[in-house]
Parts: C-alpha cells; structure tokens; sequence
C-alpha cells in the first residue's frame, strides 16, 4: 500500500507520531511551494498541490484530531479553491501561506 504514497515514510506511521501544528507546518511547507512555483513551473506546482493534498489527507486521517476534522477539511477545501484561482472563497496561496506560517513558528517556540 506505501507504493501509492508519495511521503511514504510518513503514510508508513511516522505522520502520526507528529503534533497537530507538525503536520499543519509540513503541509505549509507544501503550501509554500506551490506559491513559489505558481505561473512559474507548472510541474513543480502541480507537484507541491499533490503533496500537500497528501497530507492533508494523512492529517485527515489521524485518529487524534476527531474534534478538528471540519476545520482541517476546510482549510483543504480552501487551498484546492487556492489552487484553482480562488473563485469560491477569494483565497490565494499567499494567504494561506501566512496561516501555515503560524503553525511552524509556533513549532520553534
């Protein structure tokens, strides 16, 4: 089943080992990325989107965030409709980077 992952050491278990704001900076990680290669790169954009739609799930997927499921489904939600130009809520990868950015500061502290 690890084949189908592209993080496939952490779709093996280590993602779940992971504090919720580890895995909300990982994917603002991704977030980043794909902000950085937009109307640049297209292969590198769409390969930061299928990472971070990757975690997302994995984070979706995570037993210990039963209570926070409809807010990590929206953020989501609200990055794909990043991804697609923002046409349903207004959203762009940079404002979605500043979000993420909270999580991985506060990660350092």
């Amino acid at each position: 089943m690890n084949g189908l992952f592209l993080h496939k050491e952490l779709a093996a278990g280590r993602w779940y080992t992971f504090t919720l704001f580890e895995q909300l900076g990982n994917i603002g990680s991704e977030v980043s990325r794909a902000r950085r290669a937009q109307s640049k790169d297209e292969q590198r954009f769409q390969n930061a989107i299928d990472r971070a739609l990757e975690l997302f799930d994995l984070t979706l997927s995570d037993l210990r965030w039963r209570g926070r499921l409809k807010e990590i489904g929206r953020a989501r939600e609200v990055f794909c409709d990043a991804v697609y130009g923002g046409k349903e809520y207004g959203s762009s990868l940079s404002d979605l980077e500043r979000y993420f950015d909270h999580f991985a500061l506060a990660i350092r502290r």
